[in-house]
C-alpha cells in the first residue's frame, strides 16, 4: 500500500477491514438511520414507509454533507424495491404475498398492518410509521409460535436464483465515497424477537418449554443464511456484513454460543474462501464476542465496541488482546455526542484513535447509531479528528 497517496474513502474502509493500514484512519460514524433521515427535511414515514427517498439514497446523500468515510450496511440480493422492501416478495421461488393496509393515520404517526399470506394461511403484523422517529413493530406476525410454526419455512424462500440488482445499484450509487455490504443475519434471540408477539418474555418461555421448536428454528434459518451467501459471494461483494444487534442484550453467551455462533462460524469461513472480508455487527455488550470471534470464527472485522454503560468494551484493551487478529470499528460514546462540545467529541475521537490506530485495522466510529439529534458539528468533529490524528 502507497500510503503516500490518499485512498477514496471505498479503498481506506476496505483496507482498514481486512486489518492492513491504510493512508489514515477511516471517519466512519454510525449514521445509518436517523440522521439521514432527519436531514432529508421530511417525516420519517416518507423515508420508511413510502420511499421517498429510500433509507439508503437518504444515507449517500448524509455521507456526501459530512464527508464521513461511507459505510452502507443493507445491501441485498433480488430487484431493487424501493418503497417497502421487506414487505414484498422478491422471485417467483417466493409463495409469500404480502398486503399492507393503513389502519390509521394522525398527525405524527401512520399504523400500517401487513397481511401475508402462505400456502399454510394468514398471518398479520402492525408497524407504527411515526413522523420524526424511525418505526416500530407493535404486532408480530406470530402470536402462537407452536401453532403457527407451518408459516415459518415460508420466511426462508429459496435464494438460488437471486440476482444482484438491489445490491449492485447500491453500490454502484454509493461509489467511491464508501463500501457498501450485502447484509444477512444470524439465528438467535436477536432475530426471534422481529417474528415472535409477546417479546423476550415469549420467546425465553418457548426456548426453555418448547426447545426443540427454537432448534427447528435455527436449522431451518442457519440453511437458508448458508444458500443466500454462497448465493450472494458469486458476484464479489464489497464485504458480508452480518448484522446481529443485541447477540449479548437480548440472549445469553450460553445461547449465543448453541444458536448463533456456528452461523457465524460457516459464514465467515465462506467470506474468507472468496477473499471477501466479513463484518459483524452487535450493539450492547461485545467483549465475549469480539473473544469467540478471534478464536473460532474467520470473521475480518467487528464493530460497535460500545463502551460502558452501554457496553462492555475497553478499545485499548480490545486492541491489544484481539487487534493482530481482528479489525476494529467504533467505541465513541454516542450517549456524550448529543450533549459533548465539538471540542470535547474531538477529544473523545482522539482517545480512541490512540486506543486501536497502531498497525492499522481501526475504522474511527460510535458505538452504536448516531442519536436523530445530535449536533452537526460533532459529527463535522469525528471527521476532523480523524484526519487530525489519524495519518500513518
Amino acid at each position: 500500500m502507497d500510503l503516500t497517496k490518499a485512498l477514496t474513502s471505498k479503498e481506506r474502509m476496505l483496507t482498514a477491514f481486512r486489518n492492513e493500514q491504510p493512508d489514515r484512519v477511516p471517519a466512519s460514524p454510525d449514521i445509518s438511520n436517523m440522521v439521514p433521515a432527519k436531514l432529508t427535511g421530511k417525516p420519517f414515514w416518507e423515508i420508511y414507509l413510502y420511499g421517498n427517498p429510500p433509507l439508503w439514497k437518504a444515507y449517500i446523500e448524509a455521507v456526501k454533507y459530512y464527508k464521513i468515510d461511507g459505510w452502507q450496511y443493507g445491501g441485498y440480493l433480488g430487484p431493487l424495491i424501493d418503497s417497502d422492501a421487506s414487505q414484498r416478495p422478491r422471485d417467483k421461488k417466493d409463495k409469500r404475498r404480502f398486503r399492507n393496509i393503513i389502519m390509521n393515520k394522525e398527525s405524527d404517526v401512520i399504523t400500517v398492518r401487513t397481511y401475508l399470506r402462505t400456502p399454510k394461511g394468514k398471518l398479520w403484523s402492525e408497524t407504527n410509521y411515526y413522523k420524526d422517529q424511525p418505526p416500530w413493530t407493535t404486532r408480530k406476525f406470530f402470536k402462537d409460535f407452536e401453532k403457527e410454526f407451518e408459516h415459518l419455512q415460508y420466511f426462508y424462500p429459496d435464494p438460488s436464483n437471486l440476482n444482484d440488482e438491489a445490491y449492485a445499484t447500491m453500490a454502484k450509487a454509493m461509489g467511491n465515497l464508501g463500501t457498501t455490504g450485502l447484509s444477512v443475519g444470524l439465528p438467535g434471540f436477536q432475530d426471534l424477537y422481529g417474528l415472535i408477539d409477546g417479546g423476550l418474555p415469549q420467546i425465553c418461555r418457548l426456548y426453555m418449554q418448547k426447545h426443540y421448536l427454537i432448534e427447528e428454528y435455527r436449522r431451518m434459518y442457519h440453511d437458508y443464511i448458508i444458500s443466500y451467501v454462497e448465493r450472494g459471494l458469486k458476484f464479489q461483494p464489497e464485504f458480508l456484513m452480518i448484522g446481529a444487534s443485541g447477540l449479548l442484550t437480548l440472549q445469553s453467551p450460553k445461547i449465543f454460543l448453541e444458536l448463533s455462533l456456528p452461523t457465524l462460524k460457516k459464514i465467515t469461513r465462506m467470506a474468507k474462501e472468496a477473499g471477501i472480508p466479513s463484518h459483524l455487527h452487535s450493539c450492547g455488550r461485545e467483549k465475549f464476542i469480539v473473544e469467540k470471534a478471534v478464536a473460532e470464527t474467520d470473521l475480518s472485522s467487528i464493530e460497535p465496541l460500545e463502551p460502558p454503560p452501554n457496553g462492555d468494551c475497553d478499545l485499548a484493551e480490545i486492541k491489544r488482546l484481539y487487534g493482530k487478529k481482528i479489525a476494529l470499528k467504533g467505541n465513541i460514546q454516542t450517549t456524550k455526542l448529543l450533549f459533548a462540545s465539538p471540542k470535547q467529541v474531538e477529544l473523545m475521537a482522539k482517545e480512541c484513535i490512540e486506543a486501536a490506530k497502531e498497525g492499522g485495522g481501526y475504522v474511527l466510529s460510535t458505538g452504536d447509531q448516531v442519536g436523530r439529534d445530535t449536533p452537526d458539528e460533532n459529527i463535522f468533529a469525528i471527521v476532523k479528528a480523524a484526519k487530525k490524528y489519524g495519518q500513518y
